[in-house]
């Protein structure tokens, strides 16, 4: 089975800047995948080389086999694209952006799907609204209507909830889960990196062009040892513990420990000074921690 997205040791400058640096990625149809990264560390530059907006100065990138370049028509056909700016034409209605998108597909007669797009995305009630009064989030929802409106095979989300409110990022994962569940890949960029970790089998990190970690979700997430407990004392953190001291606030003290022993030498040390412990939770290592520790090692 051809892979859905196949970019072999992809390059790209601008000026003096290497955007990208001999990127490797190989994402199966069918999986939701995520690409995290700092700012500036390459995400909308890949997204730029494989949606034709920009050439690559080096290697190979394809969607389900067709190349990028040699193949654009082909390889545009099956993609669809969410980007990160809110782009849109201010003379048309909500109905009419899509049906336009539709048009430059060559697709006829899409209303049907026009439809269901709009209603799982709760942009029916705007179906006849002009785009420049919505607000930032309708208009957010219209891009994704946009790249979903010709049935890519692949889609790619870059910060799709970027300024979206609570409700509509819940409703817009589960059209986006819905579509996964179907066949429909997903390259997914956030900053919200509990999304990434709720929502991608695989995850990829970038930085400076490099892709510096790429395992499943759940490998990378075991990659972090130990675990961290918040403790609320009655009383001061004893000396010894502050070298284990990851912060501190008003509600207490957050401290990282390489295992559940380490936690009853602590519990030991907090007897011996004559600190009770009033409240206690241990927190599993996150994405957050993992992205960190990547990002930081690279």
């Amino acid at each position: 089975m051809l892979p859905a997205i196949d970019v072999r040791q992809a390059h790209k400058r601008y000026g003096s800047v290497h955007a990208l640096d001999g990127v490797d990625l190989c994402i199966g149809q069918g999986e939701f995948f995520g690409l995290l990264g700092p700012n500036g560390a390459g995400k909308t530059t890949l997204i730029n080389l494989l949606a034709g907006l920009a050439l690559p100065d080096g290697g190979q990138l394809s969607i389900l086999g067709c190349d990028v370049v040699k193949q654009y028509r082909a390889s545009r056909r099956l993609l669809g694209v969410v980007p990160q700016e809110l782009v849109f034409d201010p003379f048309f209605s909500v109905r009419e952006t899509l049906r336009l998108q539709s048009g430059y597909f060559g697709l006829r007669h899409n209303d049907a799907w026009i439809d269901e797009v709009m209603h799982h995305l709760d942009l029916a009630g705007k179906a006849d609204t002009n785009m420049r009064r919505l607000s930032g989030g309708m208009k957010r929802r219209v891009l994704v209507a946009q790249a979903l409106v010709h049935k890519p095979p692949v889609i790619v989300l870059d910060e799709p909830t970027a300024g979206v409110d609570v409700e509509l990022r819940q409703s817009m994962w589960r059209f986006i889960r819905r579509l996964n569940r179907d066949g429909h890949t997903i390259l997914l960029t956030t900053h919200y990196l509990e999304e990434a970790e709720a929502l991608c089998g695989r995850i990829a990190m970038l930085k400076q062009g490099r892709i510096v970690a790429l395992d499943s979700t759940h490998n990378l997430l075991n990659s972090i040892a130990g675990f961290r407990v918040r403790l609320k004392l009655a009383g001061d953190l004893p000396a010894a513990l502050l070298p284990q001291m990851v912060e501190q606030a008003d509600d207490g003290y957050l401290l990282a420990l390489p295992s559940c022993q380490a936690l009853e030498q602590v519990l030991a040390q907090l007897r011996e000074a004559n600190v009770a412990v009033q409240e206690m939770s241990m927190q599993q290592p996150d994405l957050e921690d993992v992205f960190l520790q990547a990002v930081g090692r690279a």
